[in-house]
């Protein structure tokens, strides 16, 4: 089975290379690991103990984020290495100040995991989520190496718990311990046998609520929203777009922020020919922001704070492979509408279920939820309790992994 994988990873690194010259993305993610073990050299010495910090993209940077420094305030003289799967992570937190090095994660393979490791020389590993990789467990397993995941979730479809699943149920045995979200994970490793697994929460709560306590103001978007009600959609794809540009014509009361996933130069065009009479942030001034009704967020990295100018969210990705983060705008008291594929995300389950979202499948019940929230206080309160009643997972976390730090 080991033979298969690699041959699955090196077929998955030819592809990339080949669709490298006609995708930016994959240009991104063949380019940044170019020399990637020469780049390490020249940051990071391994003669001295690190703590590895390895995040699939920016989301699940942002989740585990909170962990990180905590470790750094508690530790400042510990030093960190932080890697990125995807470009869209390191692109955007390749100058991160509280890592020592930030790089992309070569891909795995036994030669690259043993390389990697011995390059970093890691005190202690933490992977958040979902990554989960044959050969940089197995390495870091025979360098006895402590290794977490943080704000892990299990589901029964997934291959660990299938019949034909037993390459991937052996990963999980390097793990030293597994922070999960929620019962329904502690009580699945059960069942394989792992009992090195407990119920710390999802440390996004921990980080959205610091964001809401502390927002980066920005002026533009400020008198962008002055008196007005401010309807934000994040990280929205096409099909979101085209449902909010029907809604942008019958609420003509309101102004709208969009927060495309992508920013490509094609996309945006693409979003102006629906909304003709927006402006694109890198446009918007003092002086032509008032009068704006419609902006378009052509930049990464804003989303986050724009929230706390809005009063009703819309969470982009329900029509595609699940949706986005919710909790960004729940933090800030914003109800929030999804699409229909939100199955993934125990967030959305509770904030449904609490009365501070709703999930639409079109136009009309887009509309239908638009109404329901739009003067509804209750949801505001409610997803702000929401928020703040998940927080700890950080201090849960840390008081465990501390004791592996020397």
């Amino acid at each position: 089975m080991v033979f298969l994988y690699n041959i699955g990873i090196l077929l998955y690194g030819l592809i990339i290379r080949l669709v490298a010259p006609f995708n930016s993305k994959a240009n991104r993610f063949v380019n940044g690991r170019k020399q990637i073990f020469r780049q390490i050299a020249a940051r990071i010495d391994p003669s001295e103990k690190h703590i590895w910090f390895h995040f699939a993209s920016l989301g699940e940077f942002e989740q585990g984020r909170p962990v990180l420094e905590k470790i750094k305030a508690e530790h400042p003289g510990k030093k960190i290495v932080v890697t990125f799967f995807s470009p869209s992570g390191y692109e955007i937190r390749k100058h991160y100040a509280g890592a020592d090095g930030v790089f992309y994660l070569p891909l795995d393979t036994r030669r690259n995991a043993e390389r990697f490791i011995q390059a970093i020389n890691p005190e202690i590993a933490i992977f958040t989520k979902y990554e989960f990789w044959h050969h940089y467990f197995s390495v870091l397993a025979e360098h006895k190496t402590p290794l977490f995941i943080i704000s892990g979730i299990f589901r029964p479809e997934q291959i660990f718990f299938k019949f034909y699943g037993t390459f991937n149920r052996n990963i999980l045995k390097h793990v030293t311990w597994f922070f999960v979200q929620n019962q329904q994970s502690v009580d699945l490793l059960k069942q394989l046998k792992h009992h090195n697994a407990s119920i710390a929460g999802d440390t996004r709560f921990d980080r959205v609520a610091e964001n809401a306590e502390h927002p980066t103001l920005l002026p533009l978007i400020s008198s962008f929203a002055a008196q007005h009600k401010v309807f934000i959609a994040g990280s929205t794809w096409p099909a979101d777009e085209q449902l909010l540009q029907e809604l942008a014509t019958a609420i003509t009361d309101w102004k709208f922020i969009l927060a495309p996933h992508e920013i490509g130069a094609e996309h945006i065009r693409q979003i102006e020919q629906l909304f003709p009479t927006a402006i694109r942030y890198s446009a918007l001034t003092t002086e032509n922001a008032a009068a704006a009704r419609i902006l378009i967020i052509d930049n990464i990295g804003m989303l986050s704070f724009l929230y706390q100018y809005g009063q009703l969210a819309y969470i982009g990705g329900g029509f595609g492979v699940g949706i986005h983060n919710t909790l960004e705008a729940a933090a800030f008291g914003l109800p929030v509408i999804f699409g229909p594929n939100y199955r993934k995300f125990q967030e959305a389950h509770d904030l449904l279920k609490i009365g501070a979202a709703k999930s639409i499948e079109d136009e009309k019940s887009l509309v239908t939820a638009f109404q329901l929230f739009k003067n509804n206080q209750k949801a505001v309160s409610l997803a702000k309790e929401y928020v703040a009643s998940q927080k700890g997972a950080t201090a849960s976390i840390y008081e465990k992994v501390k004791a592996y730090l020397n």
